[in-house]
């Protein structure tokens, strides 16, 4: 059994309107967000993991991207240096101490 063929002329295909966002929209950090973050850690780093209190050089998600259901505000994310945001994303020790930041 065939489906039925029913072709779009280029001009609504292109412009039509996406009922869900994509998940990396709802994982981009928009500029209002960063600067909540940024305002809330001083600059500093607040995993404390891998450093004790380096400046914060990037954002880290503690709610992982692929789970994520709406668009990111600044209590899904905390400032980190290199080193401790590669903690988190890259270990399962960074998964474990990410679930208790979730948790609370």
């Amino acid at each position: 059994m065939a489906l039925p063929f029913y072709p779009q002329p280029k001009s609504k295909a292109l412009h039509s309107k996406r009922i869900k966002p994509k998940q990396t929209t709802l994982g981009a950090i928009s500029p209002k967000v960063r600067q909540e973050v940024r305002e809330r850690s001083g600059g500093i780093c607040e995993i404390r993991e891998r450093c004790k209190g380096a400046p914060a050089v990037e954002q880290a998600h503690i709610r992982g991207r692929r789970i994520i259901d709406a668009r990111t505000s600044a209590a899904w994310l905390r400032d980190a240096c290199k080193a401790c945001h590669t903690f988190l994303d890259t270990t399962g020790d960074g998964a474990v101490y990410k679930r208790k930041l979730r948790e609370g």
